[in-house]
């Protein structure tokens, strides 16, 4: 907002002192280093060749311009090229009155004819419960699309279900043996819990046979080779191809791919007791969709779209049958499409997904917000959908995370080691219960809003600490450390909100006014000041993150935000300042940190609490 105004107006000073049209992106603003006095500086550098003149001489005149003529700008100093600009009083009382008007302040409405931005996340497996990878993908992917929208994008949030596949097959199997006609509603247990169970039991008895194999078996034990590791492979690929319960599981699926009636309904009924499960824990995260796909409706339609493809001579057929997209002449290799058998790839059920999306939506950017393991598969999918004329497959956007392991080190889901999604939740949600009440947080609340403070800090807690990290990297989720009702956590920026809320409650009662009055006599301090440009901020900061595809550009700069008020606090009274105007002022400053906290979280996902 200052960095516009002042731009549009060292335009100006370039064409008035030296007669030339300079376009406003050559200018170059930035906050004012903290051992110089000033706001904002302007880099004289990429104006040189304009004014022919030194940078200290071209700071100079450029700064009595704006001084002359600009009444924003009160004082200014030139060292070394660059140009320190200290903004009048009366302007940051002015752009203070501004951000209060705007309720929606920072974000933009999308028009009819906005760009359509179509984010895929989640993406789960029908044969195991959401695990805390799952969480870091929904968290990412919803603040994503929310910022998207903040920044004036028309959004359509989806879901691909990964539905079929010999991991699907595995559990149905399991179930088949060693269920005894167990349901969620016979075991009280939620749906994707259940299902989940019986893939780790399938692992279990296989892993029991493979081993058998290993020890016993006279064809596997004749298996040799000079190098141990090598001999060791073979031998346990020998294993497991005779395991009696894996050729069952392909069994299956060959029967699910021919539409087997009894395969096919215990497959219905199974992935509805999963879908169940899902919604409950997606409920309980607060993350939602606009529209789901599923891998069962889209493979077939991926098979049709890669014969089309060969037809087209894009693609071609090995002498097994097996069809191949050829990539060397992009620097790449040849990626299998379709097996020999016909069966489909995961690049393949991408490519259906993709023309039905293509159906449904006017897409014009298309985001997959998937781990970082599938870097060179959608480098490829990009390619692909190119060549099938797919107008934003060139441009697509892999938005690539890093993995999430806990202090104790990685999860395996066939193992029964993952950290559930659900428990996770309960456990935060239990976590900030317990330390609220030690603190004396809740005293004096019921215990309906007792509870539900604790969900929302909880759920603070965990979506915070998940994306205040850079999407890019792996991290590290250290559950105690994210709940510390101090430092750069959920619950101390929320605990801060609450206390404005407070703050503002306590003003309203005592009658001050919650706006700033036309020409209000008061000078804000240094202090002051330096909180209404870090508000000021807020837009560029949204529009940034949209553009990196950075949740955690808005979550530090929030918590930057909060850290800020907070020393103000301790350093100014509000309710008790010095005259009514500083009252006034000050509680109108309050108000607007506590709207771009609760907004800034918002775009995140997290809810904000009224009392703490």
């Amino acid at each position: 907002m200052i960095e516009q105004i002042l731009s549009s107006r060292v335009v100006d000073a370039v064409k008035a002192l030296y007669d030339a049209d300079v376009p406003v992106s050559m200018i170059q603003l930035q906050k004012t280093k903290k051992e110089f006095e000033g706001h904002l500086s302007l880099v004289t550098f990429p104006l040189l060749r304009t004014s022919r003149k030194s940078p200290e001489q071209t700071a100079q005149e450029i700064g009595a311009w704006l001084q002359e003529n600009e009444p924003m700008v009160s004082r200014y100093n030139a060292i070394k090229g660059f140009l320190n600009l200290t903004i009048s009083p009366a302007f940051w009382t002015r752009l203070l009155s501004d951000i209060h008007a705007n309720p929606d302040f920072g974000t933009c409405k999308a028009e009819a004819d906005s760009p359509l931005v179509m984010i895929e996340y989640s993406s789960p497996n029908t044969n195991k419960p959401l695990h805390l990878g799952h969480v870091r993908n929904n968290l990412l992917g919803y603040a994503l699309a929310n910022i998207m929208a903040a920044c004036g994008n028309r959004v359509v949030k989806t879901n691909i279900v990964n539905d079929r596949g010999i991991h699907i097959c595995k559990s149905m199997l399991a179930w088949l043996k060693y269920g005894n006609g167990e349901t969620p509603e016979s075991s009280g247990k939620k749906g994707d819990h259940l299902v989940g169970d019986y893939y780790v039991a399938f692992d279990k008895h296989f892993r029991a046979e493979v081993k058998d194999f290993l020890e016993h078996d006279p064809e596997v034990l004749a298996i040799t080779d000079p190098d141990p590791d090598r001999q060791a492979e073979l031998r346990k690929a020998a294993a497991e191809a005779k395991s009696p319960l894996l050729c069952e599981a392909h069994e299956m699926l060959v029967r699910w791919e021919q539409g087997d009636p009894e395969v096919r309904a215990l497959w219905e009924k199974m992935n509805s007791w999963v879908y169940a499960g899902f919604d409950e824990t997606y409920r309980k995260m607060g993350v939602s969709f606009d529209k789901i796909y599923y891998e069962s409706q889209t493979y077939l339609e991926g098979k049709e779209k890669v014969l089309e493809g060969l037809e087209k001579g894009i693609f071609y057929q090995r002498e097994d049958g097996s069809v191949w997209a050829d990539l060397r002449p992009e620097g790449l290799d040849e990626k299998l499409l379709l097996r020999k058998d016909g069966t489909s790839v995961y690049m393949t059920q991408d490519i259906g997904t993709a023309k039905l999306r293509f159906r449904d939506y006017p897409i014009n950017k298309m985001i997959y917000v998937v781990g970082n393991e599938q870097n060179y598969h959608f480098q490829v999918l990009s390619i692909l959908l190119d060549k099938l004329g797919f107008e934003w497959g060139k441009d697509l956007v892999h938005f690539s995370y890093g993995m999430v392991e806990l202090p104790e080190g990685k999860m395996k889901s066939r193992e029964g080691t993952v950290v559930d999604a659900d428990d996770l939740i309960e456990q935060m949600i239990g976590t900030a219960r317990d330390i609220s009440r030690e603190l004396g947080k809740q005293d004096g609340l019921s215990e309906s809003e007792s509870e539900d403070i604790a969900r929302i800090v909880g759920l603070g807690a965990l979506k915070y600490f998940i994306l205040k990290v850079d999407a890019r990297k792996n991290m590290l989720f250290n559950p105690k450390e994210s709940i510390d009702f101090n430092g750069n956590t959920g619950p101390f920026i929320q605990y801060t909100y609450a206390r404005i809320r407070s703050i503002l409650r306590k003003a309203e009662a005592e009658g001050i006014c919650c706006s700033l009055p036309e020409g209000l006599a008061y000078e804000p301090s240094e202090k002051e000041q330096d909180l209404i440009q870090q508000l000021a901020d807020f837009p560029a900061v949204v529009r940034q993150a949209g553009a990196d595809y950075s949740p955690s550009n808005i979550a530090n700069y929030v918590y930057d935000l909060v850290k800020a008020f907070n020393q103000f606090y301790h350093d100014f009274s509000i309710l008790n300042a010095e005259t009514s105007e500083a009252k006034t002022f000050r509680v109108v400053l309050a108000a607007n940190v506590a709207k771009v906290v609760r907004i800034g979280m918002g775009l995140l996902g997290i809810e904000v609490p009224e009392r703490m």
